[in-house]
């Protein structure tokens, strides 16, 4: 469906031919800086790769470590462990910020900020390495959380896998604004336009079993995810 595009951002370093964005490609972002506020903001992606000839795409939480993406759970996961392997992979990341309504079927839309990452996972065998990007995935879905709870043991980090995505493959998408429509349509007396979208969290709900006396941390009384200024391509 048709929708509007976005001025096309520069990149500190061009695409390369894979993440190179041919289908609306001004709506294309390859600026870090625009790439990196997306993954920032997000908290699930979904993994693609292939195993004995058969395609998955399976969701996970994530975390943006500076130049590379992490990714974990069980070491006993058959999808981390295929990834481990160095098989080509792919993830993807998007944001919902609106649905755009027009006043033909044809032309309706979303408002949305996506990134795709191509490339091999790492496996992160060292010990302290874990416990640090641990401690990263953690304080990446609540900032500050990490430092009040109980680490996790030897144990727990040797029972979980850890994996690096570089981000070397990477490119955004991005849509804003109203919807486009036909020139004669616009004479139509059907509503159009967007009903916006966002991430909102609502008030933290305690666990039964927490002692009396207990309060909420602030970092989670006023918990919100949003973009970050200046992080949007202008239209």
């Amino acid at each position: 469906m048709s929708s509007n595009i976005v001025e096309q951002r520069s990149a500190s370093h061009p695409p390369s031919e894979r993440t190179t964005v041919k289908r609306m490609p001004l709506r294309a972002a390859y600026d870090p800086f625009v790439i990196n506020a997306i993954l920032d903001e997000g908290l699930l992606c979904h993994l693609g790769f292939t195993v004995d000839s058969q395609p998955y795409v399976l969701p996970t939480i994530y975390a943006r470590d500076g130049e590379r993406v992490l990714i974990h759970g069980s070491a006993a996961s058959r999808m981390l462990r295929s990834l481990r392997s160095g098989i080509p992979a792919c993830a993807t990341v998007t944001l919902i910020d609106g649905l755009v309504l027009a006043r033909s079927a044809y032309h309706h839309s979303m408002n949305y900020r996506s990134v795709v990452i191509l490339g091999t996972a790492t496996e992160i065998c060292d010990l302290a390495a874990k416990l640090a990007a641990m401690r990263t995935m953690v304080n990446h879905i609540v900032p500050g959380r990490w430092d009040e709870v109980r680490p996790p043991s030897e144990a727990e980090i040797r029972a979980t896998m850890v994996l690096s995505l570089p981000l070397n493959e990477a490119s955004a998408k991005i849509r804003t604004g109203p919807p486009l429509d036909d020139q004669e349509d616009y004479a139509l007396t059907t509503w159009a336009g967007v009903v916006p979208f966002s991430l909102d969290a609502h008030a933290p709900l305690p666990d039964p079993q927490l002692p009396a006396g207990v309060q909420t941390p602030p970092y989670l009384r006023f918990y919100r995810r949003g973009p970050l200024p200046n992080a949007m391509p202008s239209k």
